[in-house]
Parts: structure tokens; sequence; C-alpha cells
């Protein structure tokens, strides 16, 4: 048996995909990298959250930031909220699930920093409180998720609406889309 016609029917999603992306978010990916660059030279730190998927997501984009692109000596402090799991247990259990993010926020945010807030849906509750617990401390606020409108989106300072409803081409858009910032971000820096 061959799967060669729906791997190509994979790849040409995500090719059109990314051509949309083009097409439709290049100017939002820009002023996110924007912030990104300000809030570095502010010394401020940047913060990503999410689940499932996207928090693994955001696990790859904060290294790539701390670790760097292709200049290994420059680096950005950058912290996926979801990466220490005695925490993410200990916050689920005393707080509820839905304030796992929203707890981190409040006691390691300050006033400059930006989230990165990931969600395919756009409606995840947990991720929709720390966008409320950031805007409380003025920090920017970044949503990367996918086509449409959410409560999610119109809370954030900045949305990167992947126009799919396809959480697996959502998914590889976003990792792209952090990629690109990280290697904006590491010029930017290494100036």
């Amino acid at each position: 048996m061959s799967y060669k016609d729906e791997i190509k029917r994979d790849v040409e999603e995500s090719l059109n995909i990314k051509r949309l992306l083009l097409s439709e978010c290049i100017d939002d990916i820009e002023e996110a990298a924007e912030i990104l660059i300000e809030a570095v030279g502010e010394d401020k730190r940047i913060f990503l959250c999410g689940n499932g998927g996207s928090a693994s997501d955001c696990q790859h984009i904060a290294s790539e930031f701390v670790g760097r692109i292709r200049k290994k000596s420059i680096s950005v402090p950058a912290v996926a909220l979801a990466s220490n799991v005695s925490t993410l247990t200990a916050l689920s259990n005393d707080f509820g699930y839905e304030n796992v993010f929203s707890k981190q926020i409040e006691v390691y945010a300050s006033t400059g920093d930006v989230l990165i807030a990931i969600s395919t849906s756009g409606n995840s509750v947990n991720v929709i409180n720390a966008v409320k617990s950031a805007k409380e401390r003025d920090v920017r606020v970044i949503v990367m998720t996918g086509k449409g409108g959410t409560m999610l989106s119109d809370m954030a300072d900045l949305s990167i609406m992947v126009p799919s409803d396809d959480t697996p081409r959502i998914q590889e858009a976003h990792i792209l889309i952090g990629h690109i910032l990280a290697s904006i971000l590491e010029k930017a820096v290494s100036r």
C-alpha cells in the first residue's frame, strides 16, 4: 500500500497555509518581532504558555530564544511556563488547572515583559487566564492562534491568527513563526 498521495496532500496543505501566512500575517509577525526587540532592549523577559502540542511549541520557541538559532553566543531570557512539571502539578492541585499559567505570571512577570500565548483554538481557559494576569501587570501579550477571532485574540496586544482550522497545520505555522521571530531577534540583539 502506498501513502504517497496522502504525503503529497499533507505537504501541499502545509505549503498552502504558509503561502496564506505570508500574504495575510506578515505585518503581524513583523510587529511581534518589534515588540520582542523592544522588550529585550529594555532587559525584559519573554514568557510562553500553551497546552499539549502548543506547550511543546512554547518549549521549542523558548529554547530558540535562549540557545539561539545560529549565533550561539547570544541569548534572550525566555521561559516556557509549561516546562516545570512539579510547578504545573502543584498549581493544578492547589489552584486548579485553569490557573497554572496565571499564577506563574503573577510571580515572575513584571511591567514590560512579554507573554507569547499559544492556543490553536484560541479558547484555552488557562491561557486566557494567563493573558488576564499579564494585562494586569502591564505585560505585553502576543497571541498565536488559528483562523478567526476568539476571546484570546481579542485580549492581546497583537494576534497572529494562522489562516487555518486544522490543528497540525496551525502548529506547523506556529513553529515557523517562532523560528522567524528568533532569527530576527538574534540579528537585532547582535547589532
